[in-house]
């Protein structure tokens, strides 16, 4: 008899938190990521947000934990931890070593792609999603079948940069450190600190990233917005 497939019970117990069940992937064979046991991984599940359905749950957890460090890779670690033990697999996260290939597995797992800010945009929520973490299974198979809460998985669409003609998003950055040629962090940061910067990308938020004119309906809030420019910056 099949062994259940775990997506359902981990989509359910992610709901409460804000987080969801992001995709599958069967891991490629000779780059598996390995499990404490020092064995391969066969099946990765990716756990994110789409919008930021999440920010009031961690909010509140943060306002219960105010010294913690690290609050939002902590808070994920919080939630998606004994999610993965109860589905008898291994939590690993982008902030912990070894590195993860997170953006490599979301590719695959929903076929996104890299917009021209290096964040790889979704088709409806454009900007505005995340990956909090992954849970690493032994058995392949758990990788075979794709879960309803995993609808991405699988299905081909537009890639939204390519039927955008104007690119407004490298041209709203006001110094320039978007370009074809990649990402210019030093001019970034520098900007960020002046009364301009100050003012503008730390108060509402990378106004590249605001210029995409997809999935606005899903833009964050201006706390989360603010919380995440000053992790940057």
């Amino acid at each position: 008899m099949d062994r259940p497939h775990p997506g359902a019970a981990v989509a359910a117990a992610l709901e409460p938190s804000g987080l969801v069940l992001r995709g599958w992937l069967v891991a490629e064979a000779g780059a598996e990521p390995l499990l404490a046991n020092g064995k391969p991984a066969k099946a990765i599940c990716l756990i994110g947000h789409l919008g930021g359905g999440f920010w009031p749950v961690f909010s509140a957890w943060w306002r219960e934990h105010p010294r913690v460090s690290d609050p939002l890779d902590s808070w994920s670690k919080a939630v998606i931890e004994p999610v993965a033990a109860e589905a008898g697999g291994q939590a690993v996260f982008p902030s912990d070593r070894p590195w993860h290939p997170f953006q490599a597995w979301a590719m695959k797992a929903e076929a996104l792609r890299s917009s021209p800010l290096g964040l790889l945009i979704h088709p409806e929520f454009g900007l505005w999603h995340g990956y909090r973490g992954a849970i690493l299974f032994a058995e392949s198979a758990l990788g075979d079948r794709v879960s309803a809460k995993s609808a991405m998985v699988g299905q081909a669409f537009v890639h939204p940069c390519d039927v955008c003609s104007d690119k407004p998003c490298l041209s709203a950055c006001p110094v320039g450190a978007f370009s074809p040629d990649g990402f210019a962090v030093s001019n970034c940061r520098s900007y960020l600190r002046t009364e301009d910067g100050q003012q503008g990308c730390m108060a509402s938020g990378c106004l590249a990233r605001e210029a995409c004119p997809v999935g606005r309906s899903h833009r964050y809030s201006s706390a989360q917005l603010q919380f995440h420019m000053a992790s940057y910056s």
